[in-house]
């Protein structure tokens, strides 16, 4: 299997525990009923990278991962967004964010390329409000 196919694979058992046959704990969860779970992967993320051990770290990534998707089938069933929103989101912003790479600014250094992010995350701000 391919990995495209494996992100295929994961939106259909979302989309399978979501359903009519799916489980019923996973339907009753809302996006507040997932916070303390969601930070407690987050922690134990940290917790493997400061030991440097990379099998927790990636048990852990799909952890995160799991609760990404979660919340974003929770949102399509909502008709709000769903994970290919969050994708192509993510996306632009990191296309945007990197004009040095995508773009034609010129950088010579790690700070300027923080500073330019900086710079734009500022002003994607502004642009919200």
């Amino acid at each position: 299997m391919g990995k495209n196919t494996k992100f295929v694979e994961l939106k259909n058992v979302f989309t399978i525990l979501h359903s009519g046959r799916g489980c019923m704990w996973d339907k009753k969860q809302t996006h507040r009923s997932l916070i303390n779970d969601l930070k407690e992967e987050v922690d134990e993320f940290i917790a493997a990278v400061r030991k440097n051990n990379y099998r927790h770290m990636q048990e852990e990534l799909g952890d995160i991962l799991l609760h990404v998707m979660f919340n974003a089938q929770i949102a399509k069933k909502r008709k709000k967004f769903d994970i290919e929103g969050v994708i192509a989101g993510l996306i632009s912003k990191l296309k945007r964010r990197h004009p040095h790479v995508f773009g034609k600014t010129k950088v010579s250094s790690t700070r300027q390329i923080i500073a330019n992010w900086n710079k734009i995350k500022a002003q994607e701000r502004i642009n919200k409000l």
